[in-house]
């Protein structure tokens, strides 16, 4: 069966059988924070239970590698919007341990690009227009660096509030074990 379908099947009897009642909250965070993780698949259950999250404890943002690219990009707005809009108060970037945008290669991966479809024309396109793919690409080499660059391009954009606490955190991927990289309190 292919995915769409299995998920569809699935989801006719988790309605039927009135399984989503167990997950029903607000769309506000009850701990008033919004959480900016990676997207690896093995945090999708283990840091929310590593740090005692619940449904409807967060707002979750999600990218590769826990990087905030642009500060006007998605990933900013989406945390502008949970502190302004959804009472969020606090904000907790966590990268892990092992990540694997620390490996990325631009080269590697554009030709995985062209391999499945993408012209050539495509890149040289986006070059003329100004985009660097090998810089849009580009991971970390250091896991630590990379949330300290992320909370500081989130501490300090114009639009978020001065008094909002901005923290980073590293999580090992296979134990939960958190290990704090910045303080947002400051005075700790």
């Amino acid at each position: 069966m292919r995915n769409l379908d299995e998920i569809l099947t699935f989801n006719r009897q988790f309605v039927e059988n009135k399984e989503y009642e167990k997950y029903q909250t607000t769309k506000f965070p009850d701990k008033r924070l919004v959480v900016l993780s990676c997207m690896d698949t093995r945090l999708e259950e283990l840091l929310p239970k590593a740090m005692n999250m619940r449904n409807g404890d967060i707002k979750h943002v999600k990218s590769a590698g826990a990087i905030v690219s642009h500060p006007f990009g998605s990933i900013m707005r989406s945390i502008l919007v949970a502190i302004y809009e959804l009472d969020a108060a606090e904000v907790i970037v966590v990268g892990h341990y092992d990540c694997g945008m620390s490996a990325i290669d631009s080269n590697r991966t554009m030709k995985k690009m062209l391999e499945q479809g993408v012209s050539s024309q495509t890149f040289t396109i986006l070059q003329h227009a100004g985009i660097n793919l090998h810089q849009w690409l580009h991971g970390f080499s250091c896991v630590e660096e990379s949330v300290k660059k992320s909370v500081q391009t989130i501490k300090n954009h114009p639009l978020l509030p001065p008094d909002v606490p901005v923290h980073g955190l590293l999580i090992d991927p296979v134990t939960g074990k958190l290990d704090v990289v910045v303080n947002g309190y400051g005075n700790e």
